[in-house]
């Protein structure tokens, strides 16, 4: 994983800025963003916002472009040096902190390395808006209230345990997602599925919402490229324990995958079909495991 860098000084220019400013964050353009607006480049090195709180940003002078104040339209050719000062949106209302133990492996100024546990959801949505992971990390480290998403930058299933990687400022964030971008980052997963596998392979298969059963993932003709790499770690009766490897972060990518080849994950419930086959107490067992 690569450095990550604390913020550097506050300009001058934005000493008389509004007090929800946390980090300032700093780019040169890549050669490769030139002939592209302002808001465009923007969104390619902050994409974990909005382009409309982009273009908020440039028409509040809160992005400057060589020293000075851009709109968005404006062209960039590669080399300028922006300056950004991120804003928190009046809008958004702030989720609870709740004191919600946390497994964490690894702590630092920069990040937190946290184990999720089965049954923990990773951020409040439907149905789910309390008791989230993102509520436990706003108790326990309060300044994560001013991160995006309490720094939260990938995501795993609820009944999925395993390691996420939390960034604790926004300059960490932005590095975190940068490095997800450019898949520098390596993410291995253990998967226990039905059926006996004999080689190592991948699957690469589009994956986008189920065009019948919203609440589901499929691969579908119109889903977005996704590709999982799996070998074998250990052979069982009835089951094949894999260590699958992402190069793509769909939903339910993994769970999806293995489904579309016939071999989905042991204990789920929304991706297996029909009975295993293998004697019931056994089936029982296993349909009980989880993930």
């Amino acid at each position: 994983m690569k450095s990550l860098q604390e913020p550097e000084k506050l300009p001058a220019f934005y000493e008389s800025a509004a007090p929800l400013a946390q980090d300032v964050l700093q780019f040169d353009v890549p050669d490769d963003h030139a002939g592209l607006r302002l808001d465009q480049a923007l969104a390619k090195l902050l994409p974990e916002y909005s382009r409309s709180r982009l273009q908020e940003w440039i028409a509040q002078q809160l992005v400057k472009v060589d020293g000075e104040f851009a709109t968005a339209k404006q062209k960039v050719w590669g080399g300028e040096k922006l300056v950004v000062l991120p804003q928190a949106h009046p809008a958004e209302q702030p989720y609870q902190a709740e004191d919600i133990g946390l497994d964490i492996i690894y702590e630092d100024d920069a990040l937190l390395v946290i184990n999720k546990p089965v049954g923990l959801v990773v951020h409040p949505g439907s149905g789910n808006w309390e008791g989230t992971l993102l509520n436990a990390l706003l108790h326990h480290a309060p300044q994560l209230e001013s991160v995006p998403r309490a720094g939260i930058v990938h995501r795993l299933d609820k009944d999925t345990s395993g390691l996420l990687v939390v960034a604790k400022t926004l300059t960490a964030q932005t590095a975190l997602v940068r490095q997800l971008q450019a898949r520098s980052v390596k993410r291995e997963y253990l998967a226990l599925v039905w059926g006996e596998l004999t080689r190592a392979s991948k699957v690469d298969a589009l994956i986008g919402r189920h065009p019948a059963q919203r609440i589901k993932m499929a691969v579908v003709e119109s889903g977005k490229p996704a590709v999982t790499h799996f070998q074998i770690e250990e052979k069982f009766p009835s089951c094949t324990l894999l260590r699958c490897r992402l190069e793509t972060g769909r939903t339910h990518q993994i769970r999806v995958h293995l489904a579309h080849i016939g071999h989905p994950l042991v204990g789920d419930r929304v991706y297996l079909k029909g009975p295993q086959k293998c004697v019931p107490q056994l089936r029982e067992l296993l349909n009980g495991f989880p993930r």
